[in-house]
C-alpha cells in the first residue's frame, strides 16, 4: 500500500510515475546522467502532479523538457521569479507548464512542479545533469541511484522548510539503465551492486565501453555501480572545445580544461602519525538517533553505535593531544569548558559522560555548536580535527556550509551520515569545506571501522602547498575558474577547471606543472595539453566549470558586503548562459500550443519518487548483490492546505517539556490542525525506535574499555574474563621477573591479533599505544613473555608482529 500524500483522490489511486530511464555516460572523472520519467494522470480530474527529489550536491541540472503526445516541450533558464510566475500564469488558465527549480535551503533537493494533466494523459519528463565522479577507498569510482529522498529536521521558529517524499521501496517503478564510459586511461573494470549485461569494450585500447543493467529490474534497492581505471593516481588533463553558437571569449564560447589531481601516498607515508592535535567530536542526540542502524533484528541505536564509537576514539587518541565532545540537538552541551589535556583522568571522566548520552536533546540543530566550537580559540602546534556525526536531516545546509568554509584555515572537518538517509550535501559539504574526509554508515555497515579510517587519515600527513603553473604560448591565457586547492587527504582527488582564452597561430599545445608536498618532500608532475580539442564531444566539462563559478559566487553572496546585487545578476548571467541550475534560476517550460484547454478543479499530489538522481560518491555502499538498500525516513509528514485547515499525518507523538518536536517515522495516523496552529515536524518513537536494552558488551569493545590512556592494561578479573580465563589463571603463568601490567598489555595485544585481526582497523591505534607503551618499560624477559602469553591463549603470534 503506497501511502499517498499531499491531496489525492477519493479512490486513493496508486502514483502515476511508471518506470524510470537512466543514461548514463562517463568521460574521465565526470558523467552526463539522463533520466527520463514516464507517469500517467489516472485520475478522474485534472492533476497537477508535484515531484520532490535530491540531487548530489555538487550536480549541475543542465536540461529539462517533457513530452506529452506529440508536442514537446524544452525548458529554458530563467530568473526563478520569472519562471514561477510564468508557471502560476500557464497554469491558472489551464495550460501545461513545467518548473524545476533548486530548494532555497538545501542544494541537493530540487522540486519539480508538472504543472495541469488532463484525466488518463501520459507524459514524459527528461533531466539532465552533470557530476563529479568521487573515489572510493579502492580507487574506484561510483555512481548510485538511491531509492528515496529523507525529511530535513526544521526547527519550529524556522517559516522554511524542505519537502520531503517516501520510500520508493513499495512504488513498482521500473528501471532500465544505460553506461557508456570514455577515458583517457584504460578501463580495468567495472562493477555493480545489482545484475548488469556483460561489459563490452568498443576499441582496442579499452579506453571506450559500454554496459547495461540487466532488465527486470524494478528499483527496489540501490543501483551502485563501480568504475575502475588502470592507472588511476596519474594526474590527467582533458581539453572540451566551447559551444559553436557562445560568443568568444565567454566560458562557454573558449575551450574548458580540467586537470585530475589524485596523489599516491606510499606506505613509508602512511605508517607516520602525528601525535598532537585538538580533537572535537560533535555527536547529534536528537530523537531520530534513538533509532535503528538498519532494520535487521540485531540493529543497534545509533546512539548505542555512536557511543561505542566514541569509547575507540578516546582509547584511541594520542597522549597529550587535547580533546573535548560535543552534544546537540535542539540545544547543546559539552563535556569540558575548552578542550583539555588528554590524560588518563579526562580520559576516565569523558567515558563516564559517553556511557549516559542518550537521543534526548530534540530536534537536528548544528549551527550554533559549530559557532560555539569555532569562538574558542585554537592551540598553538595542535591542529584542530573537528569529528561530526549526525542523522544530517537539517534544513539549513548552506548556513552551516558556509560557517565551515569560513574557518577552512584553522581546521580539519570530518563528517559521518549515520542511518538510511544523511542528506550528501550537508555530510560531504562539511568535509569538502572543512578539507576533510565524509563518511556514510548506512544498511548493515559499522561505523567503527568507517570513524577508525578517518581518524588515520586526521593523524597522517596531507598533501599541501599544492601549486598550479601554466605554460602557453604567446597570445594564449589560461584562467582558474576552481577555488584554490589548501590539502589533500589519503583517498582525495581534486578536479581543476580553466578556462583557455585567445589563440596561438602556430603551437598547438601548452602544459601544466602540478606542485605539491608530501610529508616535506616536493612532488611535481608536468602534463601536456592541446589547444586544439576537436568538436561535438559535448559540454560537460564547460557546465561542471561554470557550477563552480556558480558556487563560489553564492558563497560570497551569502556572506554578504556591498556588492550583492552585481553578484546576483553575474550567478543569473552566468547560469543562464551555461544552461546549468542555481539557487536564483528555475528551469521554466510552458505548452503554449495546445489545442485542448484543460478544464475543471485542479487536483494536486504529492508524488514520492524514487531518489534517480544519483551520483559517483555520497553514501559508501559495500559492493555485493542483495545489499541492504539505503532506505530514507518513512512517511514524513505533509501538509497540504484546504479550506482554513491543515491535514497532518503524524505519529502518535509525546512531548516533554522543554524539548522540540521529533521526527516521525511510519505507520501515520491522520490528525487536524486549526488554520492558525503552527504545522509540526515530527520524530517521534515508532516501531523503528525502541527503548535501549542493556546490550551484550562486544568482548573487543569490553577489552578495548580497560585499557588505560597510556597504553597498557591492568593484571585483573575484568581483563582474565575477557580471555575466558580467571584471574589467578593468568596470574599464574606470569613470569616471576615481569611486571603485570607488562604482561597485561602484552596479552591484550597477543588476543587483539589472534583472534581479531579481521577487526583491526577499528583497534590498531590502540595496539600502537600499546606496543609504544610496552618498548618505554624496556622489559625483561619480553620474548619469554609472548611464548607464555601464546600458550595461555593458545595463540602463535610473534614480537614481530605485536611491534614491540
Amino acid at each position: 500500500m503506497v501511502n499517498c500524500c499531499g491531496l489525492v483522490s477519493e479512490k486513493n489511486q496508486p502514483v502515476p510515475l511508471k518506470s524510470i530511464s537512466v543514461e548514463l555516460q562517463v568521460r574521465d572523472h565526470v558523467a552526463s546522467v539522463s533520466s527520463c520519467l514516464q507517469y500517467v494522470n489516472e485520475e478522474e480530474r485534472p492533476l497537477e502532479a508535484v515531484f520532490v527529489f535530491p540531487l548530489p550536491a555538487d550536480a549541475a541540472v543542465c536540461h529539462f523538457s517533457a513530452r506529452i503526445g506529440e508536442q514537446e516541450i524544452v525548458a529554458e533558464v530563467q530568473d526563478k521569479q520569472s519562471a514561477r510566475d510564468q508557471y502560476d500564469d500557464a497554469v491558472s488558465s489551464g495550460q501545461q507548464a513545467f518548473l524545476l527549480e533548486e530548494s532555497e535551503e538545501s542544494s541537493d533537493v530540487f522540486k519539480l512542479s508538472v504543472g495541469c494533466l488532463s484525466p488518463g494523459q501520459k507524459a514524459s519528463i527528461t533531466i539532465v545533469y552533470i557530476i563529479e565522479l568521487s573515489v572510493q577507498a579502492d580507487d574506484a569510482l561510483r555512481f548510485c541511484l538511491p531509492a528515496v529522498l529523507n525529511p530535513r529536521y526544521t526547527p519550529a521558529v524556522s517559516a522554511a522548510g524542505v519537502p520531503e517524499v517516501s520510500s520508493a521501496s513499495v512504488i513498482p517503478y521500473t528501471l532500465s539503465l544505460s553506461v557508456e564510459v570514455r577515458s583517457s586511461d584504460r578501463i580495468s573494470k567495472l562493477e555493480s551492486s545489482c545484475p548488469l549485461d556483460p561489459l563490452e569494450f568498443l576499441d582496442a585500447q579499452h579506453t571506450h565501453a559500454k554496459v547495461n543493467l540487466s532488465s527486470g529490474h524494478r528499483f527496489d534497492k540501490d543501483v551502485e555501480l563501480f568504475l575502475y581505471y588502470e592507472n588511476s593516481h596519474h594526474p590527467s588533463a582533458v581539453v572540451e572545445a566551447g559551444a559553436s553558437v557562445a560568443e568568444s571569449g565567454s566560458l562557454m564560447g573558449d575551450p574548458a580544461l580540467m586537470i585530475s589531481l589524485y596523489p599516491e601516498f606510499p606506505a613509508d607515508v602512511m605508517s607516520s602519525l602525528a601525535s598532537q592535535g585538538e580533537f572535537i567530536f560533535v555527536v547529534d542526540r536528537s530523537g531520530s538517533m534513538g533509532c535503528k542502524m538498519h532494520h535487521g533484528n540485531d540493529a543497534q541505536m545509533r546512539i548505542e553505535s555512536a557511543r561505542d564509537t566514541l569509547l575507540l576514539l578516546l582509547k584511541s587518541l594520542p597522549m597529550g593531544c587535547y580533546f573535548n565532545i560535543y552534544g546537540f540537538g535542539s540545544r547543546f552541551e559539552s563535556f569540558f569548558p575548552q578542550s583539555v589535556v588528554y590524560s588518563e583522568d579526562t580520559m576516565e571522566e569523558a567515558l563516564k559522560r559517553v556511557k549516559s548520552m542518550r537521543a534526548d536533546m530534540g530536534g537536528t540543530e548544528i549551527l550554533q555548536p559549530l559557532k560555539h566550537i569555532y569562538s574558542q580559540p585554537c592551540y598553538p602546534d595542535h591542529p584542530r580535527q573537528l569529528f561530526i556525526f549526525t542523522d544530517g536531516e537539517v534544513w539549513n545546509t548552506k548556513e552551516v556550509l558556509d560557517l565551515v568554509k569560513s574557518h577552512v584555515y584553522s581546521h580539519r572537518c570530518f563528517s559521518f551520515g549515520i542511518g538510511e538517509g544523511a542528506s550528501t550535501a550537508l555530510i560531504t559539504g562539511m568535509a569538502r569545506e572543512g578539507s576533510g574526509h565524509a563518511q556514510f554508515i548506512t544498511g548493515t555497515d559499522r561505523m567503527q571501522p568507517k570513524v577508525m579510517q578517518s581518524l588515520r587519515f586526521a593523524l597522517q600527513p596531507a598533501v599541501d602547498n599544492i601549486s598550479v603553473d601554466w605554460s602557453v604560448p604567446e597570445g594564449v591565457t589560461v584562467d582558474m575558474l576552481s577555488p584554490s586547492i589548501n590539502t589533500l587527504f589519503q583517498g582525495q582527488r581534486a578536479l581543476i577547471y580553466a578556462q583557455i582564452k585567445g589563440q596561438s597561430s602556430g603551437q598547438t599545445e601548452g602544459s601544466v606543472t602540478l606542485k605539491y608536498r608530501l610529508k616535506d618532500q616536493p612532488v611535481t608532475n608536468q602534463l601536456q595539453f592541446t589547444l586544439k580539442p576537436a568538436e561535438d564531444t559535448g559540454l560537460t566539462i564547460h557546465r561542471l566549470a561554470a557550477r563552480s563559478v556558480i558556487r563560489s559566487l553564492e558563497l560570497q553572496e551569502r556572506a554578504g558586503g556591498a556588492d550583492m546585487e552585481n553578484i546576483r545578476r553575474r550567478i543569473v548571467e552566468l547560469s543562464v548562459q551555461a544552461g546549468v541550475s542555481s539557487a536564483h534560476t528555475a528551469f521554466i517550460g510552458v505548452n503554449k500550443d495546445s489545442k485542448q484547454t484543460v478544464k475543471g478543479p485542479l487536483l494536486q499530489r504529492r508524488v514520492p519518487v524514487a531518489r534517480m538522481m544519483g551520483a559517483f560518491g555520497g553514501p559508501g555502499m559495500n559492493k555485493c548483490v542483495g545489499m541492504a538498500p539505503r532506505m530514507m525516513r518513512r512517511s514524513p509528514m505533509q501538509c497540504d492546505i484546504q479550506s482554513n485547515r491543515m491535514r497532518m499525518e503524524c505519529d502518535s507523538v509525546s512531548f516533554k517539556k522543554g524539548m522540540a518536536p521529533r521526527m516521525m517515522r511510519r505507520s501515520p495516523m491522520p490528525c487536524d490542525i486549526q488554520s492558525n496552529s503552527m504545522g509540526i515536524e515530527c520524530d517521534s518513537v515508532s516501531d523503528d525506535c525502541y527503548e535501549e536494552a542493556e546490550p551484550q558488551k562486544d568482548p573487543l569493545l569490553q577489552l578495548i574499555s580497560l585499557q588505560k590512556a597510556a597504553g597498557c592494561w591492568e593484571l585483573n578479573a575484568s581483563l582474565a574474563a575477557v580471555f575466558g580465563k580467571t584471574e589467578d589463571q593468568v596470574t599464574n603463568q606470569k613470569a616471576v621477573q615481569v611486571d603485570g601490567s607488562v604482561w597485561a598489555t602484552v596479552l591484550a595485544l597477543i588476543w587483539l591479533y589472534a583472534f581479531k585481526s579481521d577487526q583491526q582497523v577499528e583497534w590498531q591505534f590502540v595496539a600502537m599505544k600499546s606496543a609504544s607503551w610496552i618498548r618505554s618499560q624496556k622489559p625483561n624477559g619480553l620474548s619469554q613473555c609472548v611464548c607464555d602469553g601464546n600458550a595461555l591463549l593458545g595463540c602463535q603470534v610473534t614480537e614481530d608482529m605485536l611491534g614491540i
